[in-house]
């Protein structure tokens, strides 16, 4: 792996990590909403996802199946399956949020020296399909972070090694139109308790104070930080996430090719805000979705 400095550049979205309980019931909701979701996969740590693909970003819902293969943690050692079972003991929801990396190496050590994070790096390789439907190999290091008091969100970079093998055009096609993270939100009750943290993580310095939070460009999507209040009145809804336990994953904003199309895929009733189309969280898996032009 490459030891090369790392970019000035902020950490793009990678991907939001939604867990659930019950994967297909998930999946099967998922594509009621109009999203393409891909095949089931299995993790060596007991746990299985299906991925949402869109251009240079994706979702992942999970869920333990195999409880018995968790390793658990230990000083410097992050288990990525313990964080997402001791998670769903406190309900389903957008569990983690992951940046891209392409220097995990460096990337791992800027968060220790930035004290906010000192865990081993994470590699691991599964197969997957390629556009022909042959096996292909897909593997990814990761490195954590740790924001400060808030046990109910995680944070993590991933750096892709055969991306070739992941990302394809076909199965970026979906018939609500998405083909964007436009934002991931993140509720809190006081968003400049954590400007340090998400600035060093993310590696983006500059970020714009609102009225109701905090709003840090990646380059891929935003990152937003709203009050309970914020959040509300952006969305017309409370946050289906406890605010007092510091930062928590409460919605993700979809760009949409479509509108209409938008309106229409699955059959699902959609709420109008403004210029939103939302579903809410108890459709999702915990996390309100939000589709804008």
């Amino acid at each position: 792996m490459s030891t090369t400095p790392v970019s000035s550049s902020p950490r793009g979205i990678d991907h939001v990590v939604i867990a659930t309980r019950n994967l297909e019931s998930l999946a099967d909701r998922y594509r009621n909403l109009g999203f393409q979701v891909g095949q089931r996969n299995r993790h060596p740590w007991g746990t299985e996802n299906h991925i949402v693909q869109f251009d240079g970003s994706f979702l992942e819902l999970i869920s333990v199946e195999n409880p018995g293969l968790i390793v658990e943690p230990a000083p410097k050692h992050y288990s990525f399956g313990a964080f997402l079972r001791d998670y769903l003991k406190g309900g389903e929801g957008a569990a983690m949020l992951a940046l891209e990396s392409s220097n995990v190496v460096g990337d791992a050590e800027a968060f220790r020296l930035s004290r906010i994070g000192d865990f081993e790096l994470f590699h691991f390789e599964r197969s997957g399909a390629g556009p022909d439907g042959q096996p292909v190999k897909v593997a990814f290091s990761l490195a954590f972070a740790q924001a400060p008091l808030s046990p109910r969100a995680g944070f993590f970079v991933c750096q892709q090694h055969h991306p070739e093998n992941f990302w394809n055009p076909a199965r970026q096609l979906h018939q609500n139109t998405a083909h964007s993270v436009a934002s991931t939100v993140l509720v809190t009750e006081d968003p400049s308790d954590f400007h340090e943290f998400l600035g060093h993580f993310i590696n983006q310095r500059v970020m714009r104070a609102t009225s109701f939070g905090l709003e840090l460009d990646t380059g891929r999507g935003l990152v937003e930080v709203l009050s309970p209040e914020g959040f509300a009145f952006r969305f017309g809804t409370p946050a289906p996430v406890n605010p007092g336990n510091g930062l928590a994953i409460a919605a993700i904003q979809f760009r949409v090719g479509d509108m209409v199309a938008a309106s229409k895929a699955g059959g699902v009733a959609l709420v109008r805000r403004g210029d939103l189309l939302i579903v809410p969280a108890k459709t999702a898996g915990g996390v309100l979705l939000a589709f804008s032009a």
